[in-house]
């Protein structure tokens, strides 16, 4: 074994571990936020291992399109949300984990009977170099030109849904003076609504 095939073997071995642990901390760590960066992590190690197949042109837009658009779409989603509600407590919790870790479970099982009885080609095909990029537009806009839209639909709705969650409610009318809140009732000059008239007696203020 040579220098370079035990280097590339190492390089997939831990690009792997790293994608495994990754998506396994997305599902279940209760931090939101964890698993988000999480996510662009596990989106990183599977561009890694695109250039390990090769595949440079799908690694890059691994990165651009995954890391660079939906990961951090996501991000800004979680950070601009404010709303502070409490959780209230799911009926038959344990039930539903179970169930989904079974369904998980029967996935994760027949990913491995297929993988292990699939007649792989090995040695794969041959790299085809600076051409890669032009056969995938010509399959992207061709065979699977169906595929490729509803991704676009799919990314539209998540940047839809990203923008509802960071919508943060306005009132109609402004509390202290029951105007109606417009552009310019934000960028109108207020006075103090709290001054100091004593050390532990603070007055608030209305401007009519």
């Amino acid at each position: 074994m040579s220098i370079a095939s035990t280097t590339q073997q190492i390089c997939f071995l831990v690009l792997s571990a790293t994608t495994v642990i990754g998506a396994l901390g997305v599902v279940l760590l209760p931090n939101i936020v964890y698993s988000a960066f999480l996510l662009g992590g596990v989106f990183l190690s599977v561009s890694g291992l695109y250039l390990l197949l090769n595949a440079s042109f799908v690694a890059a837009a691994q990165i651009l399109v995954y890391v660079g658009a939906v990961n951090v779409l996501i991000l800004f989603a979680i950070m601009l949300v404010n709303k502070k509600e409490t959780l209230a407590a799911i009926p038959g919790l344990l039930v539903r984990r179970l169930l989904s870790g079974a369904v998980c479970a029967g996935l994760f099982a027949l990913l491995l009977r297929v993988a292990f009885t699939t007649p792989w080609a090995l040695p794969g095909p041959t790299p085809v170099g600076e051409e890669a990029t032009i056969r995938i537009g010509e399959h992207l806009f061709t065979d699977y030109l169906l595929p490729f839209e509803l991704a676009s639909v799919l990314l539209l709705m998540a940047m839809i849904g990203a923008i509802v969650l960071a919508r943060r409610d306005v009132f109609s009318t402004d509390v202290i003076t029951g105007e109606p809140a417009d552009q310019g009732l934000i960028e109108k000059d207020r006075t103090p609504l709290l001054i100091e008239t004593s050390a532990n007696a603070p007055t608030l203020l209305t401007k009519p």
